[in-house]
């Protein structure tokens, strides 16, 4: 389970003070669903997830994986969650095997036990062909299958997606999906963050959609069909998204225009 109480992140600008990259942002996802993040860049999703998966602190509010808090029991919760991004970094000098083991085995997993989750990953995720690849030679979805299996090592009960499919061939990235849902089939909490709406309305049971750092919506997808009355997901996140800008250009203009002289 996945809790966010009051989350805000404020970074300090020297030149042009501090920047809320989050505020007061409030969320709980259960264990069996699939919880989309969504928003446009900027708004706010990837500082979330890594207050999440303990990479940065909150200024204020709380963040609990399972009970433990991810800032004062960063340890307890890194064993509790699978953390998969965009960008995850590979060792070039080791093999796609060697990697997820060496991960494995941070996690002090027994080697027989580890062993024997490495082969149903390898298989599970079509991995055995790349087994000796060395990182350097790896292709982007080689890489990402790796990632993925790194974070499902020790078989945490929480996975955070982070724009996962990000630079994948349609095959590779369909496979995730198929991932992400048969983790879901598992009982696993699943976190999804992604800019594409197909994948979300595939993958999620509820939505969180965020913009500069503040939810703007949040409920199941039938639930926000509803309530803003478009068929399609992705007219209900633009609309969501231009009325706010709408919204913020009225009171900068309102707060800007010039006081009228008095009589």
């Amino acid at each position: 389970m996945i809790e966010a109480i009051g989350l805000s992140k404020v970074y300090d600008d020297l030149k042009l003070g501090p920047r809320v990259a989050l505020d007061r942002l409030s969320f709980r996802a259960d264990p069996g669903e699939v919880f989309g993040l969504l928003g446009p860049n900027g708004a706010g999703k990837t500082t979330a997830l890594r207050i999440l998966g303990t990479l940065l602190k909150p200024t204020s509010g709380v963040a609990r994986i399972n009970g433990f808090d991810c800032e004062t029991q960063p340890e307890l919760v890194r064993h509790q969650i699978g953390y998969i991004s965009a960008s995850t970094a590979m060792y070039d000098r080791m093999t796609a095997w060697e990697l997820v083991e060496y991960f494995g085995r941070l996690h002090q997993l027994d080697r027989e036990l580890l062993r024997e989750r490495m082969e149903t990953l390898f298989e599970r995720l079509a991995m055995n062909e790349i087994r000796d690849v060395l990182g350097g030679k790896m292709s982007t979805g080689m890489k990402q299958k790796v990632a993925i299996a790194r974070a499902m090592v020790h078989d945490p009960p929480v996975l955070i997606f982070d724009e996962a499919t990000n630079g994948l061939d349609v095959l590779v990235a369909r496979s995730l999906l198929d991932t992400v849902l048969g983790l879901r089939d598992q009982g696993k909490c699943v976190i999804f963050s992604s800019h594409i709406m197909r994948e979300v309305e595939r993958l999620c049971c509820r939505i969180v959609v965020l913009h500069r750092g503040r939810i703007l919506a949040e409920g199941s997808l039938d639930e926000l069909h509803a309530e803003y009355e478009y068929d399609d997901f992705e007219d209900v996140f633009l609309d969501l998204i231009q009325r706010e800008e709408q919204r913020l250009a009225e009171d900068e203009h309102s707060h800007n225009a010039p006081l009228e002289p008095l009589a």
